[in-house]
């Protein structure tokens, strides 16, 4: 059973930082791929970054890239993603994904939600003005 848990949300002010965690079981994030993703009140779950087997470095979306920053602790078998100069827009709901059949492999698939077959249960970021 693969359980994806993600930790961390909470409110800030503009400006500030926020680290999310996604701890697994039953899944391995070190020979795995993996996703973060967002979904904001009234709009689409959007794609924010991933770790892919097939990549040296994490990906970004262009609308997070230069603030947020992905890691992985293999000894944990946890992600992180660290938020840094966080603006209003990017509060969300944030979820944690992971693909055991290799569809995310393929670049163009990796800001699709179908693309990921184990999801967790999200953590809220609030961001204030």
């Amino acid at each position: 059973l693969v359980q994806l848990v993600e930790s961390g949300g909470g409110s800030v002010q503009a400006g500030g930082s926020l680290r999310l965690s996604c701890a697994a079981s039953g899944y391995t994030f070190s020979s795995n791929s993996m996703g973060w993703f967002r979904q904001a009140p009234g709009k689409e779950r959007e794609w924010v970054a991933g770790l892919y087997t097939s990549d040296d470095a994490p990906t970004y979306a262009d609308s997070v890239k230069g603030r947020f920053t992905l890691s992985r602790d293999n000894a944990e078998n946890t992600v992180y993603l660290q938020m840094t100069s966080l603006k209003p827009e990017d509060t969300a709901t944030y979820y944690c994904a992971a693909d055991s059949t290799g569809l995310v492999e393929v670049p163009d698939n990796r800001h699709l939600q179908w693309a990921y077959n184990y999801w967790g249960q999200g953590t809220q970021v609030t961001v204030s003005s």
